[in-house]
């Protein structure tokens, strides 16, 4: 048996599986930025930038933050 019959295969099934793993990777990713944009738009009341400043973001999670424990 040759070893290209054996090699050329298990080099097509890595790469499906790479191909695969990098799709669902990257999927996931949209979907949680969808999310994010989602839940920054509902709690900005409406279409504002598509990004806020990471002093905003992190005012805001302070702000959560300080009414929890309040």
């Amino acid at each position: 048996m040759d070893g290209m019959q054996i090699a050329l295969p298990v080099l097509g099934i890595v790469a499906a599986a790479a191909v695969t793993f990098y799709a669902v990777s990257f999927n996931e990713i949209r979907e949680k930025s969808l999310q994010d944009w989602d839940e920054s738009e509902s709690e900005n009341g409406g279409y504002r930038r598509l990004s806020s400043s990471s002093r905003e973001r992190r005012a805001r999670r302070q702000a959560k933050k300080n009414n929890k424990t309040n």
